[in-house]
């Protein structure tokens, strides 16, 4: 018994293990057909939803044409659509018009058309506004797309043109239209230009420039001026020539693409204080004319050279009338100026000193005198020269009455005085001249 019973024993164990495999066989056969469903079912899901994308993205047309600045970038020969390869060249930093023409295949709404200019790093792109478009009929669009500028070591490169027709239920797109982009021919850019933002009148203005030779060929002979026609300063200088790139052969040398230089103007001591504009003007002999423009600040404590007191005054006919003229020598140099007076016939004027000199950083005062026989009220005018410049002319007004109310104070006192003496006289001789009452004695009487 007990043997059958170990056998028995034995083969109940192995059967169990045996129920086991086959319960681990079944769940991995399970678990492999839910796989397969789940699999089914997402490839279903991912064709659904491929077909509703192609179904919402039909294609708008299938004859387009387009034209780069006028010339064919995608042309039809009679037999195919040919895509031009680098044959058509524009001029980096310029615009070029890109004009399609296409045959609608479907009706759509909200139709735009798009280029793009794809470099290395940079991308320019144009959007024409939305239209409508009906099956079997003809378009045309134009868009306006600036090339972009990236042109470093090379003299041209290539770009890519990308277009685009889309609507809300149909695109065409035409990728990779490839673009020679070039350098413009002649076209020297100034780099930078560098000056102080505040500058004192009379002081030197100092300005730094760079310049660079951005285009396709050599820059002969560049002349720099720079100017600021406010105040009637300008300085030209030669800044020799430009090679288009670093480069170096038998007949450039000793040249480069890249020069730098500095020129001088000297502010006016007279400048107004305010905001000038700064011109620089590049010239070269293949015909270059360009100009760039810069702001600086001019600070002046004294702008006015001449300063007068008082600019109108009252007198009686034949009276005199001074007006006290500050002269300001603001320079580091002695200045001589000439006082000159623009007399009317009515008035008459003289000058305490016509010629003065101011030595550098200080100022003298001149006196002007006017009178006029005649009453009324004129203006004269008194300039300042130094040398032959104009240096101020300043207006003057002088008011000539008869008995005029401007009273001498020291005459008014003197009438005061006067009066107060004459009643002061009177009431002594008053008093001298009243005799005093007698009076009466009374004596004592004796009985």
């Amino acid at each position: 018994m007990c043997c059958h019973h170990k056998v028995y024993k034995q083969f109940l164990t192995r059967r169990n293990k045996e129920k086991q495999g086959f319960s681990q066989l079944n769940n991995m056969k399970n678990q492999t057909m839910q796989t397969k469903k789940l699999l089914v079912s997402f490839l279903a899901i991912a064709s659904l939803l491929l077909l509703v994308a192609n179904v919402s993205a039909l294609e708008m047309s299938d004859d387009v044409a387009v034209k780069v600045n006028g010339i064919d970038a995608v042309y039809y020969n009679g037999t195919d659509y040919l895509v031009s390869n680098g044959d058509i060249s524009v001029i980096a930093g310029e615009q070029v018009s890109v004009k399609v023409t296409f045959t609608s295949l479907v009706n759509d709404t909200d139709v735009t058309f798009s280029a793009e200019l794809e470099g290395e790093k940079v991308k320019t792109s144009e959007m024409s506004p939305s239209f409508d478009v009906e099956a079997g009929k003809m378009y045309t669009k134009t868009v306006l797309v600036d090339v972009p500028f990236e042109l470093k070591d090379d003299i041209s490169t290539d770009l890519l043109l990308n277009l685009e027709l889309d609507g809300k239920n149909s695109k065409t797109e035409i990728e990779d239209i490839t673009v020679r982009v070039q350098r413009p021919s002649y076209n020297p850019e100034i780099k930078s230009v560098t000056m102080d933002q505040t500058i004192r009148a009379g002081s030197t203005l100092s300005v730094d420039l760079v310049l660079k030779n951005m285009g396709y060929n050599n820059l002969d002979d560049i002349y720099v001026t720079v100017s600021v026609a406010e105040l009637g300063l300008e300085k030209s200088s030669y800044f020799g020539d430009l090679v288009p790139i670093e480069t170096c052969s038998d007949s450039d040398c000793d040249k480069e693409d890249t020069v730098s230089g500095r020129l001088y103007l000297t502010v006016p001591y007279d400048a107004k204080a305010g905001t000038y504009t700064l011109k620089v003007n590049v010239k070269a002999d293949s015909g270059v004319d360009m100009t760039k423009t810069a702001e600086f600040v001019v600070s002046n404590d004294f702008a006015k050279t001449v300063i007068v007191d008082a600019t109108s005054k009252t007198v009686d006919v034949n009276g005199e009338a001074v007006y006290s003229i500050l002269l300001v020598n603001p320079t580091d140099q002695v200045q001589v100026y000439r006082i000159v007076t623009d007399d009317k016939s009515a008035v008459s004027t003289s000058v305490s000193e016509n010629v003065v000199a101011v030595s550098a950083g200080s100022s003298r005062s001149v006196d002007v005198t006017a009178s006029s026989s005649e009453a009324g009220e004129y203006d004269f005018t008194v300039n300042v020269f130094s040398g032959e410049k104009l240096v101020d002319t300043v207006s003057l007004n002088l008011k000539a009455e008869k008995g005029s109310s401007a009273i001498d104070p020291i005459l008014i006192l003197t009438i005061v005085l006067a009066i107060v003496f004459i009643v002061l006289l009177v009431v002594l001789i008053v008093l001298i001249s009243k005799k005093p009452e007698k009076s009466e004695e009374f004596g004592e009487s004796y009985y």
